[in-house]
Order: C-alpha cells, then sequence, then structure tokens
C-alpha cells in the first residue's frame, strides 16, 4: 500500500486573501466578458508590488503579463518604477587602453616573404598589406 505525500499548501497573507475574495465575488456576479474593474487591478498591483508577480497572478489566478504591465504602470505613476524607455542611446567613444602592436609575417608557396610590425595602425591597414602582398605576381 503505498502511503500518501502530505499536501502543503503555502500561506497565503490575509491582504491576498481579501482581495481574492472581492474577485471571486466580482467573478461571480459578473457577465459574460466583463473587464476586471480597475480598482481590483490596482489592488492587485500593489500586492504584487509586496508579494512578487508571479505569487500573486497564481493566488489570483490572474494573467502574469497581464499583471505585469499594471503594476509596472503603477510603479511609473507613483515614481517609484523603470523610467521610459529611450529612444537613442548615446555611448562614448572610448579611448584604447593599449596601443594596438602586433607582427605579422606572410610567406607565399615560392617563398615570398613580408613581416608587417604594427605599432598604433588599425586592422585595415593591416589587411590591406596583407591583399598587397598576395596579389603580387612573381
Amino acid at each position: 500500500m503505498a502511503s500518501r505525500k502530505p499536501v502543503i499548501r503555502p500561506r497565503v497573507p490575509a491582504e491576498v486573501k481579501n482581495v481574492l475574495r472581492r474577485l471571486e465575488r466580482w467573478r461571480s456576479s459578473r457577465k459574460h466578458r466583463t473587464p476586471i474593474p480597475e480598482l481590483l487591478w490596482r489592488s492587485a498591483a500593489e500586492l504584487a508590488r509586496q508579494h512578487g508577480v508571479t505569487r500573486v497572478s497564481r493566488l489570483l489566478r490572474l494573467d502574469y503579463y497581464t499583471l505585469k504591465e499594471r503594476l509596472d504602470t503603477l510603479c511609473r505613476d507613483k515614481g517609484g518604477g523603470p523610467e521610459a524607455k529611450p529612444s537613442f542611446v548615446e555611448l562614448p567613444s572610448f579611448a584604447p587602453a593599449s596601443v594596438l602592436e602586433c607582427v605579422v609575417e606572410l610567406e607565399d608557396p615560392r617563398g615570398a616573404r613580408m613581416r608587417i610590425q604594427v605599432k598604433g595602425g588599425s586592422a585595415p591597414d593591416l589587411a590591406a598589406l596583407s591583399r598587397a602582398f598576395w596579389s603580387v605576381e612573381g
């Protein structure tokens, strides 16, 4: 005979129970497809701020993403949330920490060799020199 594991139910805070009762009352008396009243959304968003969006959306059986959006709006209205996303972000130009310095040695199948030592140059300079070396007909 298999033993049954005890069902562990999470402790639901009193303020969540209160909003849940109000939501259940509204759900039982609403007309089909009536949107949730703004006051109930605001109460749910306040709870989400205190107890987390995931927990509150599960306990109140509300859509996670809609509740998160309501919480973001509530926080923005109260000045405690994220600001509007910028449309343009300027990144400062960074001076290189050290000057580029490298040595490249090239040798073709005919035995011609070229050694390029770069100090402070750029990669396009190195590429142009390499192309010139490989394109020389000997």
